[in-house]
């Protein structure tokens, strides 16, 4: 059962307009987001080894498996630009949106900051109740199921 309330910015005197200390809307699951990011990291290694061939790449000592996370980073960073959500969170119905809930156009290089932000591990384990991590909060995004994406978009 999912519920979706209606989104209502929130006015703070002190701050300005400010969101509530929960999203207005569910974020996704912590197994599809985990899911997407084996998806990526797969994606990503194989478009390494599709460059470098698999016997440079899996050859001891080879630094062409550092290639993996750069293309990462750039990859996840441009299908969320252009797409709402990495490789792997499209496969697994997820898409990252505005945490104010208004669908649009994200900035690339806020969305390069985030995934650079997503690469230091730390951000994504440190997380708020409403499900949104570090890397979230400091951009101002939240990652939610494709369900919830289109229920946003018919509003």
């Amino acid at each position: 059962m999912q519920r979706l309330v209606t989104l209502a910015p929130v006015s703070d005197a002190r701050h300005g307009p400010a969101l509530r200390d929960a999203l207005p809307f569910e974020t996704a699951s912590w197994f599809r987001r985990i899911a997407a990011l084996f998806i990526d990291w797969a994606a990503s290694t194989f478009v390494v080894v599709v460059f470098v061939g698999w016997a440079d790449y899996s050859a001891p000592g080879s630094t062409s498996q550092f290639a993996v996370l750069p293309v990462f980073v750039l990859e996840s960073a441009l299908f969320t630009w252009l797409l709402a959500g990495s490789f792997g969170k499209l496969v697994v119905g997820l898409r990252t949106i505005p945490a104010d809930g208004r669908l649009r156009p994200l900035n690339p290089l806020t969305l390069l900051g985030r995934q650079v932000l997503v690469a230091l591990v730390i951000p994504p384990l440190v997380f708020r109740p409403d499900g949104r991590g570090l890397h979230d909060l400091m951009i101002g995004t939240a990652t939610v199921r494709v369900a919830t994406f289109r229920a946003l978009l018919g509003r």
